[in-house]
């Protein structure tokens, strides 16, 4: 049986509570993460930083993984990396997923397995129809920065990034994820409607619903956006 907390540990627990939040928040958006990292970002010490991570690691909240290559600077042992674990994610609005697996399973299997393809793209119609137009007075290199703010309005904490041969659209937080590990139409309608907006295809590099800890998708630079930025630099 848990020993009951003192009042002195009962307060350093509830005092704490709002601090952890902000770090899985953190994680949450930026993605697998260092101490040192969510420190500078959050305005602690890094042995505050690590103190909390080892509550949140015990309680199963984030997990640490090995940093990949690109990650890995300098000689020494690499420091830690942090990801959010399902039960993290779960913090976030993962409600009625058995419903919906189940209303999906029921779809697919009493009207095929188009349906379920129809029913992820008309899912998507609404957020479509209310982009549409703010991509369409978009520059074409702000086409995605739109794109990535409308979704996290809508939950999915989303960021545009730019590389040098085009630009990456990171989704945090997917409220679906779960859903779509079995339904992967899901992911499959977010991209087609990704293609149709920016009008460009699209490659979906990773998916939260695949066991990855961030959706990402490449966007590659259009003809016409390759011409700006060369006139640019030209007149620059």
């Amino acid at each position: 049986m848990r020993p009951e907390l003192s009042e002195v540990e009962a307060s350093s627990v509830i005092d704490d509570a709002p601090t952890r939040e902000r770090v899985v928040s953190t994680i949450l958006e930026q993605g697998p993460t260092t101490a040192a990292v969510l420190a500078e970002q959050l305005g602690l010490t890094p042995a505050a930083v690590r103190r909390h991570l080892d509550q949140l690691e015990a309680d199963g909240v984030v997990a640490v993984r090995q940093p990949r290559a690109e990650e890995r600077r300098g000689r020494g042992r690499p420091a830690k990396v942090y990801v959010i674990t399902d039960v993290g994610r779960d913090r976030f609005d993962h409600a009625y997923d058995a419903l919906a697996v189940d209303a999906l399973e029921f779809l697919s299997e009493s009207a095929g397995p188009d349906a379920v393809k129809a029913f992820a793209r008309h899912r998507l119609s609404g957020l479509k129809n209310r982009l549409l137009p703010l991509v369409e007075q978009a520059a074409p290199a702000d086409r995605a920065a739109v794109v990535a703010q409308a979704l996290t309005d809508d939950g999915f904490a989303a960021s545009a990034t730019s590389t040098p041969a085009g630009q990456q659209i990171c989704q945090h937080h997917c409220p679906v994820s779960h859903v779509a590990e079995q339904f992967p139409q899901l992911c499959e309608a977010e991209a087609e409607m990704f293609a149709e907006l920016l009008g460009t295809h699209v490659q979906r590099l990773a998916t939260i619903a695949h066991g990855d800890g961030v959706c990402t998708t490449y966007l590659p630079r259009t003809v016409s956006e390759g011409q700006a930025a060369t006139t640019e630099r030209a007149t620059s």
